[in-house]
């Protein structure tokens, strides 16, 4: 699209159209592969490394897993820090999909029985002042985009 300025010179009126370059449109889908491509790469390492150190059990329920059916088993933080993670593997411990999934609902589901969660502030991804209420998630702009793309013009 072309943008037309306006200048004042020695009284004249000087006129210019300028060639806006635009640039290429990308998809939702596309934006998040390059946002995670930025991302600094590591997140698997440790991993790998715990599934070396514990092997291919879960730490809960002694499940036994093969290589086929490793991709089940994930690394549970025991502090809950995701950004601990010591060479030794003394922070980790491999557990099945099910039980990570378990310990991770008895926190919530104490809270809920002690009638705690009215106090807990809900996680807030991405924070939209123009936004109705105030708050919105990366998650649901992104919804709203592939709709957008996705509804007949």
């Amino acid at each position: 699209m072309a943008r037309v300025t306006y200048g004042n010179r020695g009284g004249r009126v000087l006129v210019r159209t300028v060639q806006e370059k635009a640039g290429p449109v990308r998809t939702a889908e596309e934006v998040v592969r390059e946002i995670k491509a930025a991302q600094p790469s590591g997140g698997e390492e440790y991993r790998e490394r715990s599934l070396a150190i514990h092997g291919l059990i879960c730490g809960r329920c002694g499940r036994d897993f093969d290589a086929a059916h490793r991709h089940l088993l994930t690394v549970h933080h025991k502090d809950g820090n995701h950004r601990n993670n010591p060479p030794d593997g003394s922070n980790w411990e491999n557990l099945c999909a099910y039980c990570h999934e378990d310990v991770h609902s008895r926190g919530l589901l104490g809270d809920y029985l002690e009638g705690t969660t009215a106090s807990r502030e809900p996680a807030v991804v991405y924070r939209d002042e123009a936004a109705a209420g105030g708050m919105g998630t990366l998650a649901e702009k992104l919804q709203k985009a592939l709709e957008k793309k996705k509804s007949p013009k």
